[in-house]
């Protein structure tokens, strides 16, 4: 996984510390956000967990805002790691899509529920991530015309619609808090219709 970028100089021109330290704050607050929701961090609570002082949090970052977006940009990297970067021949192609897009669904539950809704849905706004997710699915549709395990479908219309019903589904299923368990066998179920609509007709 990628190093987090931590800005090194702050707008009045004095460096800002990037140490074993940033990282245990870093960790903290992720800890916080994840037990009690992004909006209940603070850098009091920061500080009362490290036993640390105002100087130690402010020689390393400038806000608490700089801090959760830090531990916002390793969770979606999280859920974007899962991504394979090939596919088993030898295994069925429609399972092995289900498997992986139904385990973003699991690391967002292991993130509790609240906070990784809110990951969620910050980062899916984003035009950024829209673009890279459109292209990640436009990629799995190309190779799977190549291989022919799909109907020869429009990429760009089926990228859109799946992103449309995997963050649908995703951020419903979280912000309702619904068992994980009954979450991913709900998403195996119907997101197997959906790619059944798309699979080859055997000759």
């Amino acid at each position: 996984m990628p190093k987090h970028n931590i800005p090194t100089v702050d707008t009045m021109g004095d460096e800002l510390i990037k140490d074993e330290m940033s990282d245990k704050i870093i960790s903290a607050a992720e800890k916080i956000a994840t037990a009690s929701g992004p909006e209940a961090l603070t850098v009091r609570k920061i500080l009362q967990s490290l036993a640390i002082t105002n100087r130690v949090f402010y020689n390393r970052f400038h806000n608490i805002s700089e801090v959760l977006d830090i531990v916002y940009q390793k969770t979606i990297q999280k859920i974007r790691d899962t991504l394979p970067t090939e596919f088993d021949p030898k295994k069925d192609f429609f399972e092995q899509v289900i498997d992986f897009v139904a385990n973003t669904l699991v690391i967002s539950y292991r993130a509790k529920n609240h906070f990784n809704y809110y990951v969620f849905e910050n980062d899916s706004v984003s035009d950024y991530n829209y673009r890279w997710w459109m292209q990640k699915i436009r990629e799995i549709i190309e190779y799977a015309k190549e291989q022919k395990y799909i109907k020869n479908v429009d990429s760009e219309v089926m990228s859109y619609s799946i992103w449309c019903f995997c963050r649908g589904y995703n951020a419903d299923a979280v912000g309702r808090g619904l068992p994980m368990h009954e979450a991913i066998k709900n998403f195996k179920y119907s997101f197997a219709f959906l790619l059944e609509g798309m699979r080859a007709q055997e000759a």
